[in-house]
């Protein structure tokens, strides 16, 4: 008897290998697995974040000899944008239990590929014929492929980029191209949000300054009366989004430059209070009050001045009429610098 169970124990055995073998091959189950190998680059760092949650923060990602890995868990499909040492930006979809596999060279970024799931196979295709393009056609491209694919992760992601993250961004077409997917995608989560954060813009046409009150992550009560400085912004901003990051340095610059002139108050967008605390207000040393509730898109602030992505800005002068809203890092600093130039 003891010699049959070892007999079939042993006919099991090249099956299970196997099967462990297969399984061992790709990320599996609920995790997700991007790998790469760039040309003419040896040792480099990349930064990755996620804008719709499949990780907190900013994490990073080693290279050695040209080759990279970076693995985590992912229960459901989710964007990442990889952002490489000269600044620029690789958008990557992910899917439990997929590889994404990045090849290209590294003194040609843009011609970088993307394979493994049919929307990043689908989003390279889009990349390559945007390079082709002059910016005045690119959104007529970018709306075209979003029609065509309005089940795509990658069409959400083109919608946002090029319709919202520009410095001129296009909210009717946005809020249009929104309701076209959602009837493709009704219980997608960032549509959903998206499409609220689009009607609470156009339903505000806020001129000037109205009243809140709200705390800050020291505990501290902020309200519209901290915005009476000669130049005031509030600054939308998220620790896994490196442009929003960049305007809170540029900010840091401008109020050393400026001191009381200038007033800010800075909303962040990430989970945790705490954390947001802790690794940005404290070391960073910011002479401004950070509000943070960890609500992200649900935020009271978001509503009342109708942000529909980050990073986002409003500038206000000293009677509280809104000058501007949702300008570039250059536009912002010469605005500044005109508005604390001028006399009273």
């Amino acid at each position: 008897m003891k010699n049959y169970l070892i007999e079939i124990v042993k006919g099991f055995l090249p099956f299970y290998l196997f099967t462990f073998l297969l399984l061992s091959c790709g990320p599996g189950g609920n995790r997700f697995r991007i790998e790469g190998r760039l040309r003419h680059m040896n040792q480099a760092e990349f930064l990755i974040y996620s804008p719709d949650g499949g990780i907190n923060g900013i994490d990073t990602i080693k290279v050695h000899e040209g080759r990279f890995a970076y693995e985590t868990m992912l229960r459901d499909p989710a964007t990442f944008v990889i952002i490489f040492p000269n600044f620029s930006e690789l958008a990557v979809f992910g899917v439990p239990g997929k590889t994404a596999e990045i090849k290209g060279d590294a003194s040609h970024m843009k011609e970088m590929t993307v394979e493994g799931t049919e929307d990043n196979e689908e989003m390279t295709k889009i990349r390559m014929e945007l390079n082709r393009l002059v910016p005045p056609q690119i959104p007529d491209a970018v709306e075209a492929f979003i029609k065509e694919h309005r089940t795509s992760q990658a069409s959400i992601y083109l919608l946002k980029r090029y319709f919202l993250a520009e410095n001129q961004p296009d909210y009717r077409k946005a809020a249009l191209l929104t309701k076209m997917l959602l009837t493709d995608m009704p219980d997608n989560g960032q549509l959903i949000k998206l499409d609220k954060q689009l009607k609470l813009f156009h339903g505000t046409s806020m001129k000037k300054l109205t009243g809140f009150t709200v705390k800050d992550v020291k505990g501290r009560t902020v309200t519209e009366k901290d915005l009476k400085a000669k130049a005031n912004v509030v600054s939308f901003w998220a620790s896994w989004n490196y442009q929003s990051t960049d305007m809170q340095r540029r900010l840091k610059a401008k109020k050393e430059k400026y001191g009381d002139k200038l007033a800010i108050i800075s909303v962040c967008l990430d989970a945790s209070p705490a954390d947001c605390k802790r690794t940005v207000v404290d070391r960073d040393s910011l002479k401004w009050s950070t509000v943070c509730d960890g609500k992200m898109w649900e935020s009271p602030l978001i509503a009342k001045f109708g942000i529909g992505d980050v990073p986002a800005n409003v500038v206000i002068d000293q009677k509280g009429n809104i000058r501007d809203r949702n300008l570039s890092p250059q536009k912002l600093d010469e605005l500044l610098d005109k508005m604390l130039k001028e006399e009273k």
